[in-house]
């Protein structure tokens, strides 16, 4: 078994991006950062569009790996769903794949929820009732398909499937829900079911790696949930727990993913505020123990960033009108040094740029660049960039992919 573990540490880190992608949910290394630095645009010249292309509703982030552009939505009026890959630089479409998948409705939307994945040259995506799958990127053959929730005989949440896949090395992981069946792990080449791990309901917040705190020798980075009872930290190889800590009382899920900050985990919710703990090592076992939580700090479903000793995260008032701000937390002590009031109305997506900003798209669709420290956020540009829209942006190579429930656009940022 050390062998096998010895390699599956190696495959986990061969799992390497092009600086230039933005291949999964929140980027690169799934923390909403980017080393691409961002211009202020003039006020009479908003980036320019570079081409659009009308797809189906969804909450699905588009993602960028290979000069392609991967979007999954659902086919209007019909029970079915699909995936297209679009030219990264024209808008051309390059392939689509749609599947029927079972009857679901909501007044929340049809359409995918979870963000897809690309690692190395397949791509993984997960629709609003479980059925995932694996496409070769290039051509776009469906190299295996597997209905979830069908499968493992669960019950599909009242909310549908929310989370993001997650690729560490062979695995594919997802929450899924229910005795045994919290998160599960499949085969990245067969989908063939790898383990399955805990007891909680199926979580709506999408999974992280990290690698911070005090390590086991030789392991590979924990894999980080924020379930409806707690954020815990699993072995990505078999399942195992390595460390938990209580996060209860969210009976509605938990949407903001996690952030890694230092040598802390963090997790926000309008239950709890914000939450940071530590993880550390005793007997040769490990341990998370609170670092700090500051109850004011409440989010509702946009995650937040990182970037050195500061963390920025998007908190939420729901009484007795919905706002969204952005507030900025010291991290080694969770003390908020500032708040920027109504940046939108219930989601705010951002980008932490290589240049010390913050790009941020609200929910009416206005995109804003900030630059930011320790004292405050000074916007230096703005403008309208689509229609209304709760989809998280992704940023690749100088260009900006936007979309609502009409299109997905690309913007030129930077050349």
């Amino acid at each position: 078994m050390t062998w096998f573990r010895t390699v599956f540490v190696l495959l986990v880190c061969a799992n390497v991006v092009r600086a230039a992608d933005w291949p999964q949910w929140l980027g690169p290394k799934r923390d909403g950062g980017t080393p691409e630095k961002v211009a202020a645009w003039k006020t009479n010249e908003p980036p320019k569009v570079l081409w659009r292309e009308v797809v189906g509703q969804a909450f699905s982030s588009p993602v960028v790996a290979s000069g392609r552009v991967f979007v999954h939505f659902c086919v209007k009026d019909r029970e079915e769903e699909e995936v297209l890959a679009l030219d990264a630089v024209t808008g051309k479409q390059l392939w689509k794949d749609i599947y029927p998948r079972p009857p679901f409705k909501s007044v929340l939307g049809n359409g995918p929820r979870a963000t897809p994945t690309v690692a190395g040259k397949q791509l993984y995506t997960i629709g609003i009732n479980g059925v995932l799958s694996c496409y070769e990127i290039e051509k776009g053959k469906r190299l295996w398909q597997v209905d979830l929730y069908k499968q493992l005989k669960v019950d599909l949440p009242s909310f549908a499937v929310c989370c993001s896949p997650l690729v560490v090395g062979n695995r594919v992981i997802v929450s899924v829900g229910g005795k045994g069946r919290c998160v599960v792990a499949l085969h990245t080449d067969t989908g063939e079911v790898q383990w399955q791990a805990r007891d909680d309901a199926a979580s709506t917040s999408s999974p992280v790696l990290f690698a911070g705190g005090e390590r086991l020798r030789g392991a590979a980075p924990d894999i980080v949930f924020m379930t409806p009872l707690r954020l815990v930290g699993l072995d990505p190889l078999d399942g195992t727990l390595r460390w938990e800590h209580p996060m209860i009382f969210q009976p509605r899920g938990t949407s903001p993913t996690p952030v890694a900050v230092g040598d802390k985990m963090v997790a926000s919710t309008q239950a709890h505020g914000a939450v940071a703990v530590r993880v550390v090592k005793k007997d040769d076992k490990l341990s998370a123990e609170p670092a700090w939580q500051n109850k004011e700090m409440k989010s509702y479903f946009s995650s937040g960033v990182a970037a050195g000793n500061l963390l920025f995260l998007v908190t939420n008032v729901v009484k007795p009108l919905p706002a969204t701000a952005i507030s900025c937390l010291q991290e080694k002590t969770g003390k908020e040094l500032w708040k920027k009031e109504k940046v939108g109305y219930f989601h705010a997506g951002l980008i932490r740029t290589g240049d010390g900003k913050l790009l941020v798209l609200n929910d009416a669709g206005l995109l804003t660049l900030l630059e930011v420290d320790d004292k405050g956020a000074k916007e230096v540009a703005r403008a309208k960039v689509c229609g209304g829209t709760l989809v998280s942006p992704a940023l690749s190579a100088g260009r900006l992919y936007v979309r609502d429930d009409k299109e997905v656009i690309c913007l030129q940022l930077t050349k």
